[in-house]
C-alpha cells in the first residue's frame, strides 16, 4: 500500500519545524482536493497538507481501506493504511507536530494517527467520524496524556452506524480530553457553523503557540 500524492498550502515548505502542520484527511471515494476548501475556518497562520489516501476508486476517487457497511472494518487493512500514512508523513511533513483532521473514514485516520504515534499529534479533529472495535481498546498511556480532540457529528447521520457512535463516545470520553459537539439536521457532512466551532476549539488549544508568520 502506497501513498503516492498530496496538495499543500501555500508557502508549506517555508513553514517552522516547530509550528503544527494540519493534516487533513478525506473521505471513503473522495480526494485530497475536497478538504482544503474548510481551511478558511481553521487557524491560517497554520500549514496544511492533504493527503489522497492510497486505495483507488472508479472517477478518481480514493479511500484508506475497504468499506462494505454494515460490517465493521479490518483492522489489519486500517493498520495498513495507517503505516503507510505515516511513511508519507515522515517524508513530506517530517518531526513536525501534526493536527490531524478527517472526515468519515478520514476520521477513522485521525485517530489511528493519535494512537499511534500521540507524541508527534497536537491535537485532533474527527468530522463524522469513528473509532474501529480494535481501535477502540483501553490504553493507559494515551488515557494518561490525555490529548485534546475534537469532535463533531450531525444527529442525522445515516452513514456512521450507532453502534460505531457510541463506541467513539465512549473511547474518546475516556482516553482524551474532549470537546464533542452534536448538530441538529446535520446528515453526513459538515456545516459552517461546525467549522466554526472547529476553528475556535483550534484556536483555544493553541493560544500558548507563538504567533508565526501565515501559511
Amino acid at each position: 500500500m502506497e501513498i503516492s500524492a498530496s496538495v499543500t498550502s501555500p508557502r508549506f515548505a517555508d513553514a517552522p519545524v516547530e509550528q503544527p502542520v494540519m493534516v487533513l484527511l478525506h473521505g471513503y471515494g473522495s480526494h485530497e482536493h475536497d478538504l482544503p476548501g474548510i481551511a478558511a475556518w481553521l487557524p491560517r497562520d497554520l500549514p496544511w497538507i492533504s493527503v489522497r489516501a492510497p486505495l483507488s476508486m472508479p472517477g478518481g476517487a480514493a479511500a484508506w481501506f475497504p468499506l462494505a457497511l454494515p460490517e465493521e472494518p479490518r483492522q489489519a487493512r486500517v493498520d495498513d493504511a495507517t503505516t503507510a500514512l505515516w511513511g508519507y508523513l515522515d517524508e513530506h511533513v517530517g518531526v513536525r507536530p501534526v493536527i490531524p483532521i478527517g472526515f468519515s473514514q478520514g476520521g477513522v485516520m485521525a485517530t489511528q494517527l493519535l494512537r499511534t504515534r500521540p507524541s508527534q499529534v497536537t491535537a485532533t479533529a474527527v468530522l463524522a467520524g469513528f473509532v474501529t472495535v480494535e481501535g477502540a481498546a483501553v490504553d493507559p498511556s494515551l488515557k494518561k496524556r490525555a490529548p485534546a480532540v475534537w469532535w463533531g457529528r450531525g444527529d442525522a447521520d445515516a452513514v456512521i452506524w450507532p453502534e460505531a457512535v457510541a463506541r467513539t463516545d465512549a473511547w474518546l470520553s475516556q482516553h482524551c480530553t474532549l470537546t464533542a459537539r452534536v448538530y441538529p439536521g446535520l446528515g453526513h457532512g459538515v456545516n459552517e457553523q461546525e467549522l466554526l466551532d472547529l476553528g475556535a476549539f483550534l484556536r483555544n488549544t493553541l493560544s500558548d503557540r507563538p504567533a508565526g508568520p501565515a501559511y
